[in-house]
């Protein structure tokens, strides 16, 4: 056999072993999980893998993965490549998710933006001879006719997106992480200015990166309207540099020319007055350093969240609201190729190089130089993204989430150096976690309480329970303390049991577990047969057994079974099914993950 057909005969075999199934000798040296080694069994360990890297354990979740391989399911879920035909079907019917930025701002309008409209439109007639039913319908099929509707229609869809998602999604990681970077980026619908924003946020800054380079996801969040926004970067500005200085200038040129005292004329006068009431803000710079990268204990001082604050001056938002005084001011600065001012333009991102800082800076000891402009602002979250305390800082919140409350420092050093080597790669650090013992030990499994989020959507998962009123779960979320997207602080909501459980809190959601099982919440139907199997159990005690080990695999104790066998009552065998579901999903095993 000469050479050439050996290599043809590699070629083919290597095409076999890369592009089946992942090649077994990659693989094992990837993920090896030490289940085992803790004392796990592998069923507990699959159960214990769904639980941390999904939104809930389905029927016939546990098998599957256990029929795939642990590590293999780990490897497909870290991919993020699974088909997602049930989604696509759920979100059918939501057209705003399938609008760009500037298409949303203009076809969810509030009130006041409406009243603009129709008087633009000639149509505001305050004298109208309409009566009000008349006057409404007449404003309706205006409306109707440009396809316009008020931010309530937005918010409904982006709030049953997110509850959709974390059901049937079947790349459960992705949106378990979407959900982790959302919170650890927060920004809210409570703040007007970004709320529109927030659908793309979401769609196009943070899921897209949620497994990729952690740089990637930093520079694409501060570029995100939504943030900018939210943490009014978009309104931090400064006059020093040329363009500015320029135009001051030139303006007392051309006042003097005509033998004009400049410093009394009106133009001059508001550009300085212009000059003396706006500056920097430092809201975004702060949260930057403090929340986003290094921590509250990162080294930064006052001094650089100053320095931090003057090299984002300019960063903002391209104004997307049409026939407005912004977008026609920004239209008719197009034609005076404001690239070659070192303007930037990327999407509905704003660098405005006539309101940039373009003074030499110093963060974190490391020096900028003047005239940096847009290019600076890039460097800085480089150096920040690959900064060992960011990276202590982010493995750390990383761990809290899918470990345990306070996990071991050195599962984080572990992580962080990894972080570090990796340039920020989040499946290396996540595969690192998933791969230590630490990860597997007694004291990590189960212990993790459940956001409001995490139990209202494991309860619909555990069950197969039907949804088609999802805003229904976004209201008992609000009920039992998770108002998610409405979350005000920028440090996002707290990941620590101490914060979602009270003894308030814990009859709240018994109140849910009662509620959803007795089919009370409209729009969400469970049918407790199809837990059994569509089987008949023989005795209460068989169905009690039947159930909880369908919702609690591999952690259903008869401690638990003796104290749902003692509440239950009623006459009716399956009023008893569904007081069973309700007092396992209240119970304190159901509570944790």
């Amino acid at each position: 056999m000469n050479s050439k057909v050996l290599i043809l005969l590699f070629i083919v075999l290597l095409h076999i072993t890369t592009f089946g199934k992942p090649n077994p000798i990659i693989y094992k040296t990837r993920l090896s999980f030490p289940y085992e080694q803790m004392g796990l069994t592998k069923r507990q360990a699959a159960v214990h893998l769904l639980n941390r890297f999904t939104f809930g354990i389905k029927p016939g979740d546990v098998d599957m993965v256990l029929d795939m391989g642990l590590e293999y399911w780990f490897e497909k879920q870290l991919s993020s490549a699974q088909p997602e035909s049930e989604l696509a079907a759920n979100l059918a019917s939501y057209d705003a998710l399938k609008m760009n930025e500037e298409t949303i701002i203009n076809s969810f309008l509030p009130q006041f933006e409406i009243r603009r409209l129709l008087k633009s439109e000639g149509v505001f007639m305050a004298d109208s001879n309409f009566d009000k039913k008349e006057y409404k319908a007449f404003i309706d099929s205006f409306l109707k006719e440009k396809n316009i509707r008020l931010p309530a229609e937005y918010q409904r869809q982006l709030i049953n997106q997110k509850i959709l998602r974390a059901i049937y999604s079947n790349n459960q990681l992705t949106e378990v992480l979407t959900d982790f970077w959302f919170n650890h980026f927060n920004v809210s619908l409570s703040k007007n200015q970004c709320a529109m924003h927030i659908l793309s946020f979401e769609r196009d800054v943070i899921r897209p990166n949620v497994l990729g380079k952690f740089e990637n996801l930093l520079v694409a969040t501060a570029k995100s309207p939504a943030m900018l926004e939210y943490l009014d970067n978009n309104y931090s500005i400064s006059f020093n540099n040329e363009i500015s200085k320029n135009e001051l200038n030139n303006r007392i040129k051309r006042v003097a020319a005509k033998a004009q005292a400049p410093f009394q004329d009106s133009g001059v006068i508001n550009l300085i007055k212009q000059r003396k009431s706006q500056g920097l803000n430092e809201n975004y710079a702060r949260e930057l350093l403090e929340l986003h990268t290094l921590g509250v204990e990162g080294g930064y001082k006052q001094k650089d969240v100053t320095e931090v604050a003057k090299i984002f001056s300019g960063w903002s938002v391209v104004p997307l609201l049409k026939n407005n005084d912004g977008r026609n001011n920004f239209e008719k600065s197009k034609y005076y190729n404001i690239e070659k001012l070192g303007f930037v333009v990327d999407g509905s991102f704003l660098f405005r190089a006539n309101r940039h800082d373009d003074s030499a800076k110093t963060v974190l000891n490391y020096h900028f130089s003047p005239n940096g402009g847009y290019e600076e602002g890039l460097k800085l979250l480089e150096n920040l993204a690959n900064n060992p305390a960011t990276a202590h800082f982010i493995c750390k919140k990383l761990a809290v989430r899918f470990v345990s409350d306070n996990p071991p420092e050195n599962l984080i050093k572990k992580m962080a150096n990894t972080f570090l080597k990796s340039k920020g790669n989040v499946k290396e650090v996540l595969t690192v976690m998933v791969n230590s013992i630490y990860f597997w030990d007694e004291n990590s499994v189960r212990k993790k309480i459940k956001t409001p989020f995490e139990l209202t959507i494991s309860a619909i998962r555990a069950t197969n329970a039907t949804v088609k009123q999802p805003y229904q779960i976004f209201n008992w979320c609000n009920t039992l303390g998770q108002k998610f997207y409405y979350y005000q602080a920028p440090t996002g909501f707290p990941d620590r049991a101490d914060y979602w459980v009270n003894t308030g809190s814990l009859l709240n959601r018994m109140n849910f577990g009662m509620a959803f099982s007795a089919n009370k919440i409209p729009g969400v139907k469970m049918d407790s047969t199809i837990i059994n199997n569509n089987y008949e159990p023989e005795s209460l005690d068989a169905a009690i057994i039947g159930i909880s080990n369908s919702i609690l695999p591999e952690s259903s104790t008869p401690k638990n079974i003796n104290r749902v066998l003692k509440l239950v009552s009623g006459k009716e065998l399956n009023d008893k099914l569904t007081q069973i579901v309700g007092l396992l999903i209240g119970s304190p095993e159901f509570q944790k993950r």
